[in-house]
């Protein structure tokens, strides 16, 4: 297993879209919730507990060689905005770009076949995470670490935020983004003899109805 890989997948210069998403930090900076770094440290905690729990978990059972359909249809259930999994579908057609070009592999050939308009995102990043050589693990730090630094990225333009003061932020949730990833692992791995009903379904009410009027906004830096 190379760990270099792993550093590559998870780079946020890796070409897999997520530059151009805020993980709804955009409606949630609109809608007066984040205001400064103990806000989005506040973000970040919700969304890394909700959404970033289920991506994960999905991410690591992926890569765990879980059926990739069974997969998609429970994050389909998990998604209940429209606009979040069109976002989620976008994100993974263009990691399934990034990752077939990178680690060429038959599984990825397989599921581009399969989902011609692109899987959701953490399926298609558990697949990648195999491709590369890596692990469950793997898989699920690279999408919980998403799941925050994204985010975290976004208030640093959208507010003018000290970069400093966003990576601080990061460094504090480090250690539950550790207990986050570790559940993931623990449950992928029931979800491969028991099914995919076991995954987590934890809601975000707010980070939902904030994607939906997000994507009726005629101006706006991201596309979610």
């Amino acid at each position: 297993m190379s760990r270099a890989a792993l550093l590559v997948l998870a780079d946020g210069r890796f070409p897999a879209g997520g530059h151009a998403h805020s993980g709804g930090a955009e409606a949630a900076v609109r809608a007066g919730r984040i205001t400064d770094a103990p806000s989005l440290e506040e973000f970040c905690r919700g969304r890394l507990h909700t959404g970033g729990a289920v991506t994960a978990a999905l991410a690591a059972a992926a890569a765990l060689d879980a059926d990739p359909g069974e997969l998609d249809r429970a994050a389909d259930a998990r998604t209940p905005s429209p606009a979040l999994r069109a976002a989620a579908r976008r994100l993974g057609r263009q990691l399934m770009r990034a990752a077939r070009a990178t680690w060429p592999h038959p599984e990825l050939d397989a599921l581009a076949r399969r989902f011609p308009k692109g899987a959701h995102q953490p399926v298609v990043l558990g697949l990648a995470a195999r491709a590369a050589g890596l692990g469950p693990e793997d898989a699920a730090y690279c999408s919980a670490y998403e799941g925050v630094s994204g985010p975290a990225t976004a208030v640093v333009r959208l507010l003018s935020l000290d970069p400093f003061d966003a990576t601080a932020v990061l460094a504090r949730l480090a250690p539950e983004v550790d207990r986050v990833v570790q559940d993931a692992v623990d449950v992928a791995r029931r979800a491969v003899s028991e099914g995919p009903d076991v995954l987590p379904a934890r809601s975000a009410p707010l980070l939902e109805t904030g994607a939906e009027a997000h994507a009726t906004w005629p101006v706006r830096l991201f596309a979610s």
